[in-house]
């Protein structure tokens, strides 16, 4: 459970977004996506190579 303390007096969308970016460290929502259709390990690698190469070529073309 996450739990936000709240200081008095203190805004309540300050509350909301503390409990937005917490929510979003716990990495319940990116789970859940990842968890919604089956993905092969090979395709998995595949996506991981391909970034791979892809931030390479960033990194080369910015040197």
């Amino acid at each position: 459970m996450i739990v936000v303390p709240l200081k008095e007096g203190e805004n309540i969308e300050k509350a909301l977004k503390k409990f937005k970016r917490k929510f979003e460290k716990t990495g319940v929502v990116k789970e859940l996506r990842n968890r919604q259709a089956f993905e092969k390990p090979s395709v998995t690698k595949r996506k991981r190579m391909m970034h791979a190469v892809y931030v390479q070529h960033l990194q080369q073309a910015e040197e």
